[in-house]
């Protein structure tokens, strides 16, 4: 069948067309994003403004259109923690049902952490044993443990590298007590969190997701993404603390100068870089692998797991 996944994301809102069948690995075939920015759209009461609500809407009027001409048979929704935790989220996806005929699912932090997990746990398989993922969007900082698809733990913070940049920083590049201040309240917050996800048991595998990670672990000198998703990329907790302190010091103009970091994420990527730093010393990480699948294929794999399958001449189940 041919699927299409639309995630609304605190930075991004993202069309995804794949092929696939129950059991088999989702195939890519049509990708179509843009950088909304929707966090840059909330005003002081929270609420997300016209102009981030129109926006919004052009795209999913646009991407039920691409659907159609991709021809996809499934089309799903969803939306994460800058819809959900809008004053207006709820108004806001009415309007665009109204408008576009679509229904949105505004996905819990948990269940990002649920589904995010999933998707590693299928890439990396069973031999992995016991998986820690970490997930650091815009608006949320994810993670999940467990040796099974479903964790033991999945726990969702509000800090997200969008987030933290508008709420904490006042220039560019942020002054030093400012920085100072966050990397505090950072640690303290995953702090909090630290014993409830170790409490299961020491991981044998940490990988992380998301634009940050992969950011990090390229200007960190892991390979390209022109060189494939099957390329083993990886992250060491020296790496990120030396360019946590580096990328703090630099400006936005700077930090797109960089290999890999584009200019639309280069002003939150200091933000990034003290979430990761923090996240891997608190749970003692020495190095983390990158993985290329993460919530949206986490959502597809769901929908996929959910599909009635029959029974074949032998008795199996086909999708």
């Amino acid at each position: 069948m041919r699927l299409g996944v639309l995630d609304i994301g605190s930075n991004t809102v993202h069309l995804l067309v794949v092929d696939a069948h129950r059991g088999a690995r989702p195939i890519p075939a049509y990708s179509h994003k843009e950088e909304l920015r929707l966090t840059e759209h909330l005003d002081d009461d929270n609420n997300l403004s016209a102009a981030g609500i129109e926006l919004l809407g052009e795209f999913v009027e646009e991407a039920v259109g691409i659907a159609e001409d991709k021809g996809v048979e499934d089309f799903l929704a969803f939306a994460t923690s800058a819809v959900r935790e809008a004053a207006n989220g709820e108004q806001v996806l009415a309007q665009i049902d109204d408008r576009c005929g679509v229904n949105i699912q505004v996905l819990s932090g948990r269940d990002e952490a649920r589904l995010t997990f999933l998707a590693v746990r299928r890439w990396f398989g069973w031999s992995s044993g016991r998986l820690l993922a970490l997930d650091i969007g815009g608006g949320s900082l994810e993670i999940a443990a467990g040796v099974d698809e479903e964790p033991d733990v999945a726990v969702s913070l509000p800090l997200g590298a969008g987030r933290l940049t508008r709420d904490w920083f006042t220039a560019d590049p942020p002054p030093a007590d400012e920085v100072r201040t966050l990397r505090r309240h950072v640690r303290t917050e995953i702090a909090r969190t630290v014993g409830d996800v170790v409490k299961y048991g020491e991981p044998n595998r940490v990988v992380a997701t998301s634009k940050t990670f992969r950011q990090l672990a390229r200007i960190a000198g892991a390979a390209p993404s022109g060189e494939g998703p099957y390329v083993s990329r990886s992250l060491s907790r020296q790496a990120v603390a030396e360019w946590a302190v580096r990328l703090t010091g630099m400006g936005s103009a700077e930090r797109a100068q960089l290999s890999g970091v584009s200019e639309a994420r280069a002003p939150q990527l200091a933000a990034g870089a003290l979430v990761a730093d923090a996240t891997m010393d608190l749970f003692e990480v020495d190095r983390l692998e990158v993985c290329p699948w993460a919530l949206r294929e986490g959502v597809i794999l769901r929908r996929l797991d959910a599909l009635p399958g029959r029974l074949d001449q032998s008795g199996n189940v086909s999708g």
